[in-house]
């Protein structure tokens, strides 16, 4: 089984890129694509532990519920004074 493409591509491919970004970019460029190749590895590593530990948690029973427990509060009200009525005039 050979490679997927001739290295006479690769050659013409790598000429090109020398040409239209120069030699003083190509370590700017080589590095970017390195970070972002690291960042995408991170990234689908993180989701991939994600997954398994979501998995693991379907496996294992989960817990039962705590009972909740209500507090009320009773409020006091104050007596009310009876209102004076008003004189009445005639």
């Amino acid at each position: 089984m050979g490679l997927p493409f001739h290295p006479f591509w690769l050659i013409i491919l790598l000429a090109i890129v020398l040409i239209i970004f120069g030699p003083g970019k190509l370590p700017e460029l080589g590095g970017a694509v390195g970070r972002g190749i690291r960042e995408f590895r991170k990234a689908s590593n993180d989701i991939t532990s994600e997954v398994r530990s979501s998995m693991d948690q379907k496996d294992t029973p989960a817990p039962a519920p705590e009972p909740t427990t209500t507090t009320t509060t009773t409020a006091t009200t104050a007596a009310a004074e009876p209102k004076a009525e008003p004189e009445k005039t005639s």
